[in-house]
């Protein structure tokens, strides 16, 4: 398994070759996904405030899709770099972090007055708080630590998509307690806390598919698109509630894993 994800790495490699002396301007593509992810950020925050709520969590959704594009053709292209990052970082924070706070606010947590800013400007500053650590951590990294192969707390993205569940639910059912903005601010709170928290959650990159399943999950995925065109916020909500119950999962598997490599480091170190 692992001689052939090296070989994918390879052929990945030769492909990206081929796009540098094919595309001259390649190294603009990463960061002009990034900028139409912002953008889509903002415009979710104009919708937010003009009261379309339904087209704000699509622009969301778009930025979130222009987020997971523009590392991949970045590192096709051999054109990561750190100007990039923190480009990257930036769009997250407007896209991530203020346009869903904000959503949320106007749609619920006004009810509340002062209390509903104070946890939208909270969920803001835990945003703005992850994305520095991450930073940082990329920058400079323990040398002596292997790669993790999960994140550390809630990703900006997923904490952004997961305090709209109750937003998705309502569009769905007409149930008064989904609306609520005591609903909202409980669940607006727990991301909050989650991105800024060491917990180790699923990371997607780092799934390694057995080549016996790969059809089986293409499959999966066109099925799951085609699922997403005809009941969007239906999928949507099926697949954040999955992701949401497979938090405490992931941590637990991942902190067994994780003290089992320490001890092995420790042992490694006495001998």
């Amino acid at each position: 398994m692992a001689k052939m994800a090296d070989d994918g790495k390879t052929r990945l490699g030769r492909a990206g070759e081929v796009l540098k002396e094919e595309f001259p301007l390649r190294r603009y593509i990463p960061s002009g996904l990034t900028l139409l992810g912002l953008c889509c950020g903002a415009t979710a925050i104009r919708f937010a405030l003009t009261g379309y709520y339904r087209a704000a969590v699509i622009a969301i959704i778009c930025a979130a899709v222009f987020d997971l594009l523009d590392g991949r053709v970045a590192r096709l292209f051999g054109t990561a770099s750190a100007f990039g990052a923190q480009l990257d970082s930036l769009a997250d924070l407007v896209s991530f972090g203020i346009a869903p706070a904000i959503l949320v606010y106007t749609w619920s947590l006004y009810q509340v007055h002062g209390a509903g800013w104070a946890l939208t400007l909270a969920f803001c500053v835990c945003c703005a708080i992850r994305l520095a650590r991450f930073n940082v951590e990329s920058v400079d990294p323990d040398p002596e630590a292997p790669p993790e192969p999960y994140f550390r707390g809630v990703p900006t993205p997923a904490a952004a998509c997961l305090i709209l569940l109750p937003m998705l639910l309502a569009f769905q059912f007409s149930d008064k307690l989904l609306s609520s903005p005591f609903t909202s601010a409980a669940i607006i709170a727990l991301m909050s806390a989650l991105m800024v928290s060491r917990v180790p959650t699923l990371s997607l990159k780092h799934i390694h598919v057995l080549p016996q399943f790969r059809g089986l999950v293409i499959a999966a995925g066109i099925l799951m698109l085609a699922t997403a065109i005809v009941f969007p916020w239906s999928t949507l909500t099926g697949v954040l509630i999955i992701y949401l119950v497979s938090l405490p999962f992931a941590a637990t598997l991942f902190s067994e894993r994780g003290k089992a490599r320490r001890a092995a480091r420790r042992a490694a170190r006495m001998d």
